[in-house]
C-alpha cells in the first residue's frame, strides 16, 4: 500500500505544483482577491513545497505524518479542481485552456484514488 501512496502522492505533487506555476502566470491571487501580489504569493508558497516534499519522504518512511500529510495533499487537490470549477462555471477565463482543465481534471483524479488509498492504509 505504501508504494502506491507513494507514487499517487508524487504524482499528484506534480500536478499540484504545475497547476501552482500556472496560477502565478494567471495572476491567482487577484481571482482570489489576496492583497501583496506576486511577493505575498511567493511567500505563501516557500514553505509549501518544502512541506509537499516533506510529505514524500514522511510517505516513504511509511510514518504517520506521511500518511497525515497524504491525507492533506489529497485534500488540497480536491479543492483545487472544486475551486477552479466554482470560478470556471462563474465565467472566470483564467483556468479555461485545454491544459489547465486537464490538469485540474487530472489532479481531481489522482487526489481521489490517493485519499481512498491513504485511508485504507490508515487501517
Amino acid at each position: 500500500m505504501a508504494d502506491v501512496v507513494f507514487w499517487l502522492y508524487s504524482t499528484n505533487a506534480t500536478l499540484l505544483i504545475v497547476h501552482e506555476i500556472e496560477s502565478a502566470y494567471r495572476q491567482e491571487w487577484k481571482l482570489f482577491r489576496l492583497p501583496g501580489g506576486i511577493s505575498f504569493f511567493l511567500i505563501f508558497h516557500l514553505p509549501l513545497v518544502p512541506l509537499i516534499m516533506l510529505g514524500l519522504v514522511q510517505v516513504e518512511q511509511a510514518s504517520l505524518a506521511g500518511k497525515l500529510l497524504s491525507l492533506v495533499l489529497a485534500l488540497a487537490g480536491v479543492f483545487a479542481f472544486s475551486i477552479h470549477s466554482f470560478f470556471n462555471l462563474r465565467g472566470h477565463p483564467e483556468f479555461k485552456t485545454p491544459i489547465s482543465i486537464t490538469i485540474l481534471a487530472a489532479t481531481l483524479c489522482v487526489s481521489v484514488a490517493q485519499l481512498v488509498t491513504t485511508i485504507l492504509w490508515l487501517r
